[in-house]
């Protein structure tokens, strides 16, 4: 009589980085003969990985460890959060076991002691590029763990740890393994991307008979050359960003870059102590536009740090005006537990605060709405990702799943996801476009 394959639930919170560790963390349950269960009534125990950045996510987190242990009564805690045992236990003190952020061993071990393997693991059931919570057609590829910055307003390194990157090699063949198993854009995502190498010296590698640095130009020449969508995420705009957008205007690499620029006032970088807050980022942004004038950029922004004046707050407004970004997200700023700009002098009401997150708003709906208008009657190619209704919905170059606008392909419900379509912008709003077959 063959026995059950044991059950795990799966609650994976948080940003695209705690997303990739939810697919390891499956795809290593599956290889042991664990099945996934689809709710909390199906599963032998529950595994919640949670997000600890911001309060409301670490109160989102508390509230899905709360719900799993209602709905099921066992459970293991894992992620940014689990970095905060304390805060977990005083709320939820039944939780079985709590491991930190990319833990992967910890988080195995605690479900092989609440929760053995079967004696015949189903190896040959988990795919050569493991399991992916993502459509097929797009998978997100994590370079690096951690981060070597110590912005105030973050306390990301006190959980994740130290930049820790992965050899050049061992980010290329899971590249290659996704491509092989159809996917056709990368996202590339890291707390800092173009930071990758610095901790291993650029260790070299043989990758298919060349030799290549764990670097950041080496990496993103080699997975320019894979033929299928490579779109960076979470790039501090150092010198040597420069040195990949001519790979861009070949066409090699998505012509998009994800920028967390956070302000633009000198005084205010400098005390979130971010890095190159010392760069002349407009004059890089219109030199990158030379070079590559279909460059999308995105970027996020923080309203009402602790000590920023109405002088300082006109400033970043002005430096969204002349830097005309394309895709823009703004944060009103929380205090983080742990965070040592909690600590800084002239908090910023939260009356102010709100104003100043709809000023900045509507000035960049203004902004996206024009930039956006401007590509009405081009033609494009765009990548399905799902059909709702009576409408294909899609992304351009210009887009990013989940984040960015979307485009609305009109009288093409014959496409499926993953499929390429060729179409003509007819219409646009604020953030998404409206097209049609060509």
């Amino acid at each position: 009589m063959t026995m059950a394959a044991p059950r795990v639930g799966f609650v994976s919170l948080g940003c695209p980085k705690a997303l990739v560790d939810s697919e390891r963390i499956i795809t290593n349950l599956r290889s042991e003969g664990y099945q996934i269960a689809p709710d909390y009534q199906g599963a032998d125990l529950v595994v919640v990985n949670t997000c600890g950045f911001i309060e409301s996510a670490v109160n989102e987190s508390l509230d899905a460890i709360g719900e799993a242990l209602n709905e099921n009564g066992k459970v293991i805690v894992t992620g940014c959060l689990g970095a905060k045992k304390e805060v977990i236990l005083a709320q939820h003190p039944q939780v079985l076991e709590i491991t930190g952020a990319h833990a992967y061993e910890d988080v195995m071990r605690a479900v092989h002691k609440h929760l053995p393997p079967s004696k015949d693991p189903f190896v040959n059931l988990v795919p050569a590029q493991g399991i992916k919570l993502t459509p097929k057609h797009y998978a997100y590829l994590k370079i690096s763990e951690g981060c070597n910055h110590a912005c105030t307003f973050c306390i990301i390194p006190s959980m994740r740890g130290k930049l820790q990157s992965r050899t050049i090699d061992e980010v290329l063949t899971e590249a290659y393994k996704l491509k092989q198993a159809g996917v056709k854009e990368l996202l590339i995502i890291s707390q800092d991307t173009s930071a990758y190498g610095v901790d291993t010296k650029y260790t070299e590698r043989m990758w298919h008979e060349q030799t290549l640095k764990t670097k950041f130009y080496d990496l993103c020449k080699a997975l320019s050359e894979f033929g299928i969508w490579v779109r960076l995420h979470y790039v501090y705009p150092y010198a040597h960003v420069d040195e990949i957008i001519p790979l861009m205007r070949e066409g090699a690499l998505l012509p998009y870059l994800d920028i967390p620029f956070q302000h633009a006032s000198a005084r205010i970088l400098k005390l979130m102590k971010r890095p190159a807050s010392s760069e002349n980022n407009l004059e890089r942004i219109k030199a990158w536009r030379k070079i590559c004038p279909e460059l999308t950029i995105r970027s996020t922004f923080i309203v009402g740090f602790p000590g920023e004046t109405e002088a300082e707050f006109e400033e970043l407004l002005e430096f969204l005006t002349e830097a005309q970004l394309d895709r823009v997200g703004c944060f009103k700023y929380s205090p983080v537990a742990g965070a040592k700009a909690n600590l800084l002098p002239d908090a910023v009401s939260e009356e102010i605060k709100e104003a100043r997150y709809h000023r900045f708003m509507a000035l960049q709906a203004k902004i996206s709405a024009a930039r956006l208008q401007a590509k009405v009657g081009q033609r494009m190619r765009v990548l399905v990702d799902e059909v709702r209704d009576d409408l294909v919905v899609a992304r351009s170059i210009a887009d990013a799943p989940e984040i960015d606008g979307l485009v609305f392909i009109e009288n093409a419900m014959h496409l499926k996801p993953g499929q390429w379509a060729d179409v003509q912008i007819n219409a646009a709003d604020e953030y998404d476009l409206f097209a049609v077959l060509v």
